[in-house]
């Protein structure tokens, strides 16, 4: 399974439209709550500007994009971690994703129900944020009774319980377990818990359309406090996104031409989501096949290899590897070879974004 971002937020702030602009998937929009019971899941082509130049080079036979994971899930309340709403079903959602994409609503709308009433950023933020601070409390504290009655003659276990009760006094006062100072063995516990909290996350302020080019009270309230969380956020309009899905390349840039905008929501948000999971893309380019590939941060050549298939790592022998900026400045692999910036790469390479690679392998 690939990595997943989840997407939560309040009912009506505008995630079932997005995830829909996203994936051109059906899911369920309507102007009521829970409206999505079941989470929807997507496969999101990431836009990436230098596959779409390797085409033009190359002229391949088939384009393969990088690709992401998304599930939109149904909107949480106030109270969801004790089981209102369809609580407790969506934070078991939640804790299967990779990382969260907080969508927030910064816009007024007479026509859409906000389920508190009124429009205020901070205030939708912290509902969310709460009930999964509370929900990682509950099965932190689960897990503290379940270890105290192991811990009786079992050394190991008993000296999880100091770290567990200082995860339980973190989160009681309202934090989330990100925000804690750690040593190797508390690490050790805490990756043992799957805390929702702990996952990266990513602010979507949902604007207006007016939004996208001018920063609204709304809009500016929630950068505020993005900044102040070290978390990135970004605008969209949902209800653009919706409308340019619909439209072929060329209509597309049009209509953001007349919007002011330069790149799309979707461009925006499958980009941070890279950077939020710490993602880059390698490709492997030829007359058959262009294709775009994520891999974590790091990796080194022959792991990258078997993102493709494990017997190219099982039997890699070098990586042959130009950039991508090379054969955009040159215009061919040819060219790219005569100016010596091909070059011959073994097992201690750690693959690096836009390095477009061909793997010698022997099984």
């Amino acid at each position: 399974m690939g990595l997943e971002v989840g997407i939560v937020g309040l009912p009506n702030v505008g995630k079932s439209t997005l995830f829909r602009a996203l994936t051109k998937a059906q899911a369920e929009v309507a102007n009521y709550p829970f409206c999505t019971i079941d989470p929807n899941v997507g496969i999101v082509p990431v836009a990436d500007p230098r596959l779409e130049r390797l085409v033009n080079l190359i002229e391949p036979e088939k384009v393969v994009p990088s690709t992401l994971r998304v599930v939109d899930i149904a909107g949480l309340v106030k109270g969801a971690s004790k089981g209102e709403g369809l609580g407790n079903q969506f934070l078991s959602h939640i804790r299967q994703i990779d990382a969260i994409v907080h969508v927030v609503r910064c816009f007024d709308d007479p026509n859409v129900v906000h389920v508190a009433g009124k429009t205020d950023p901070l205030d939708d933020l912290e509902v969310i944020q709460t009930e999964l601070i509370l929900a990682d409390l509950e099965q932190v504290e689960r897990r503290l009774e379940k270890a105290t009655r192991q811990a009786k003659g079992n050394k190991e276990i008993a000296e999880t319980l100091p770290i567990l009760q200082k995860i339980i006094v973190h989160l009681g006062a309202g934090k989330p377990a990100s925000g804690m100072e750690w040593n190797e063995k508390e690490w050790s516990v805490i990756q043992t818990l799957n805390l929702i909290t702990m996952k990266p996350a990513l602010y979507v302020a949902n604007v207006a359309e007016e939004g996208l080019t001018e920063d609204t009270d709304y809009a500016k309230l929630l950068k505020r406090q993005a900044d102040e969380d070290g978390v990135e956020m970004i605008k969209i309009c949902a209800q653009i996104e919706a409308e340019l899905a619909d439209m072929d390349l060329e209509e597309a840039k049009l209509f953001m031409d007349d919007l002011g905008i330069e790149q799309s929501g979707f461009v925006q948000l499958t980009h941070a989501c890279n950077t939020l999971l710490r993602q880059i893309v390698f490709f492997t380019a030829g007359k058959q096949e262009v294709r775009a590939w994520n891999i974590p941060q790091g990796l080194y050549a022959p792991q990258a290899a078997g993102k493709i298939h494990t017997d190219f790592e099982k039997g890699f022998i070098r990586a042959e590897v130009f950039h991508y900026s090379d054969l955009d400045e040159l215009q061919s692999e040819t060219a790219v070879k005569e100016a010596g910036r091909w070059r011959l790469e073994g097992k201690d390479y750690i693959v690096q974004d836009g390095d477009i690679v061909h793997f010698r392998f022997n099984v």
